[in-house]
């Protein structure tokens, strides 16, 4: 009978750009103010690449994870990208980053689901592994978000900052340890609310529509913040309750960095004190499919998530996209 296993996260890796946008720029350049995005957001900076692209975002995180583990490339088995800003639409931005990392043992593939892009890619990841056919999986989330940001728009461009993060899945026979189980949402019908219009087969590229911006992100912020607060709150209690534990038992809320308010509102529905919750959208905005990652990178290196620690991972993004995934740190 062959034994039961399990994906446990065995590394971290981080990229962030040099360039810092702080809340004063954007005084400069649209109608708004330090305090104004605070209160709303939370965000009192976020990083900016100027040359270069998601790819390279993707491949410094790896690169970055590599070298802190001691794992050679060509170890690497599969690479999901998760992103919504790929290079290009092919090849896979999964291909360029397994060509500039050497990992020339590796497939891979991009993956798309917005902001809870890395809760997707890491729960398809953690099949190839728990499936017995793959010992090495990387799941990375990368976004170069000011390729589509309008930076005349003071409702979007406030938000958003580039970065990659990645983590390494490997078999875990302790079942104690690992990725335990998620629940993960789309709603189609919410896609009015938060979208890029052109770009795709719907809407191909014209003069029309970069004329009309239809290259950047619209987003209904009302309709959006709204749905996110109680879709991302009821996914994170729904996981609570499907693996029979309360907030007491959570040592680390892992959310989506979004929105402050949102991130509170989890929290509370909950029942974790603002102390459990990792926080780190003052820094970096929203990096879309980087945040959660860039947040157990962080808080993992800085001693605060400790081996044994049970952790829920939450978001919600543009599709809708939403979900929750339980694990048990397994990392000393």
């Amino acid at each position: 009978m062959t034994k039961k296993i399990n994906a446990a996260i065995t590394g971290v890796g981080m990229y962030v750009p040099d360039k810092v946008l702080d809340n004063k720029y954007f005084e400069s350049i649209v109608d708004t103010n330090d305090e104004w995005i605070m209160t709303r957001t939370g965000i009192k900076e976020r990083r900016i690449l100027e040359q270069g692209a998601t790819s390279d975002l993707a491949a410094g995180a790896i690169k970055n994870l590599l070298e802190t583990t001691g794992t050679d490339p060509e170890e690497i088995d599969l690479i999901i990208v998760a992103t919504v800003t790929p290079d290009m639409f092919f090849p896979a931005t999964a291909c360029l980053v397994q060509n500039k990392v050497g990992a020339k043992n590796a497939w891979g593939f991009d993956l798309s689901a917005a902001c809870s892009g890395f809760l997707f890619a890491l729960d398809t990841g953690s099949k190839f592994i728990e499936a017995g056919t793959h010992k090495k999986v990387i799941v990375v989330g990368a976004d170069k978000m000011s390729s589509i940001v309008d930076y005349t728009d003071r409702n979007t461009c406030i938000l958003f900052g580039d970065a990659g993060s990645a983590v390494l899945l490997e078999p875990n026979e302790d079942l104690n340890f690992g990725l335990q189980n998620s629940i993960l949402k789309v709603d189609g019908s919410g896609s009015e609310a938060l979208h890029m219009k052109a770009g795709g087969s719907a809407m191909p590229s014209s003069h029309e529509t970069i004329d009309n911006k239809y290259h950047y992100i619209y987003q209904d912020g009302k309709a959006v913040f709204k749905v996110a607060v109680k879709g991302m709150a009821d996914v994170s209690v729904e996981i609570l309750e499907k693996n029979n534990l309360t907030g007491d038992d959570i040592a680390w809320l892992v959310p989506h960095q979004a929105n402050l308010r949102i991130i509170d509102a989890t929290a509370k529905r909950m029942g974790l004190p603002k102390e459990r919750v990792t926080i780190n959208i003052d820094k970096y905005g929203n990096t879309t499919a980087a945040t959660i990652p860039l947040c157990l990178t962080e808080y993992y290196r800085d001693g605060k998530i400790k081996k044994g620690d049970k952790l829920v991972l939450a978001a919600f993004g543009g599709g809708f996209t939403w979900g929750a995934r339980y694990l048990v740190w397994s990392m000393d």
